[in-house]
């Protein structure tokens, strides 16, 4: 059966800014997602990642400092089970649905390195695959379309509802639902194995990178560095 005809497993983290090197979690969801759209099975996270919350990220995703230290559970539980719940997923085969992945993995990676928890790839013994990433996808499928990738934007091309945008549970669920989409409408990409689909992933992200970054050094930055590795940067980079 094609990949996308089974039920699909959503990740998305809320966070405190967007450095994975050392910006922390603030809200987790991993959701099973039915080829109907229902939601048969969901983890949710609340964190206290020990960090004040800056007011952007908090007028993106609306939470508070002061709620996370009133509701919050300690960041390094949280993340022992998070880390623990995704590996699962990823050990079971069932394909992992991440809206921009390289930065929602690696971003666990460190919150992994920064408590002495085991990352994925020590849990799995592997590079953490099989993952599906809808901006990659997108970007691979239809180069040439302009507007933003985001994932609202993605939501209104592919006619996926979006209720809660930037809610960890409801990007998840809405993400699992543009893959499908995409699946469908670009059957080359539905016909693939989800092995397949997970290494061409893995080549077209590097192809995109390489050619963003030589649009900013032809356009305005001549020595920008745009990373290549997908779907986690590698520690030190």
């Amino acid at each position: 059966m094609d990949w996308h005809r089974q039920p699909l497993i959503g990740f998305d983290l809320e966070t405190t800014g967007t450095d994975v090197e050392t910006d922390r979690v603030v809200t987790a969801a991993v959701v099973r997602v039915e080829p109907d759209g229902a939601v048969s099975a969901e983890q949710t996270w609340l964190l206290d990642p020990g960090v004040v919350i800056p007011a952007q990220a908090s007028a993106i995703h609306g939470i508070s400092t002061d709620h996370v230290r009133a509701c919050g559970v300690p960041a390094a539980a949280a993340i022992e089970e998070i880390a623990e719940a995704v590996a699962g997923v990823l050990r079971s085969g069932a394909p992992l649905v991440v809206m921009n992945a390289r930065y929602d993995l690696s971003l666990l990676d460190r919150e992994c390195r920064r408590y002495g928890i085991e990352s994925l790839g020590e849990r799995l013994g592997v590079a953490p695959a099989p993952v599906v990433d809808p901006l990659v996808i997108d970007k691979h499928v239809d180069k040439y379309r302009k507007g933003t990738r985001a994932l609202h934007a993605l939501c209104a091309h592919y006619g996926v509802p979006l209720d809660a945008a930037h809610d960890a549970r409801a990007d998840a669920v809405a993400a699992a639902g543009v893959v499908r989409r995409m699946a469908e409408r670009h059957r080359l990409v539905g016909a693939m194995s989800v092995a397949d689909l997970h290494d061409l992933q893995v080549r077209a992200a590097a192809e995109q990178s390489a050619s963003l970054q030589a649009y900013l050094r032809r356009t305005s930055s001549p020595t920008a560095v745009v990373e290549s590795a997908w779907p986690v940067v590698p520690r030190g980079r």
